[in-house]
C-alpha cells in the first residue's frame, strides 16, 4: 500500500471513530492556499480541525510528535482559510488530532481533544 493509500485509510478509521463519539464530519481533505486540514468536523456547538497521524512502527517516535509548531502554524493558517471561505464569525474552534498505531496489523484509534492552542 502507498503513502496516500495508507493516508486515505487513515482518515477513513478516523472519521468513523469520531462519528462514533458524536462527530458529525463536515468536510474532508479541506486543502486552502498550500495547506490541507485531514478532516472538518462538529462536536456539539465547537467546529473541530481534526489532524490525522498514522505509525505502522515506532522507530520515528509516536504519531502526534510529528505535529510540529511549524506544522500547527500551517494548520491555524488553513483553518483561518476555512473560517473565511464558509463566512464564519464567532465560532469556538479546535484543534484535535486523532493517532493510529498498529499492533499486530490492528489499528489502534487515539483521540487527542484540544491538541494545541486555536
Amino acid at each position: 500500500m502507498n503513502r496516500r493509500s495508507k493516508g486515505k485509510e487513515g482518515e477513513n478509521l478516523a472519521a468513523q471513530f469520531l462519528e462514533k463519539k458524536g462527530y458529525s464530519i463536515l468536510e474532508r481533505n479541506y486543502r486552502f492556499d498550500r495547506g490541507e486540514i485531514d478532516l472538518v468536523a462538529k462536536e456539539g456547538q465547537e467546529l473541530v480541525f481534526v489532524e490525522v497521524k498514522s505509525r505502522h512502527s515506532q522507530q520515528y517516535g509516536a504519531p502526534e510528535e510529528s505535529v510540529t509548531p511549524a506544522k500547527e502554524a500551517q494548520l491555524k493558517k488553513v483553518a483561518e482559510g476555512y473560517l473565511y471561505e464558509h463566512n464564519i464569525e464567532d465560532q469556538s474552534c479546535r484543534f484535535d488530532i486523532v493517532t493510529i498505531t498498529y499492533q499486530r496489523g490492528a489499528p489502534v484509534l487515539r483521540l487527542i481533544p484540544n491538541a494545541f492552542l486555536a
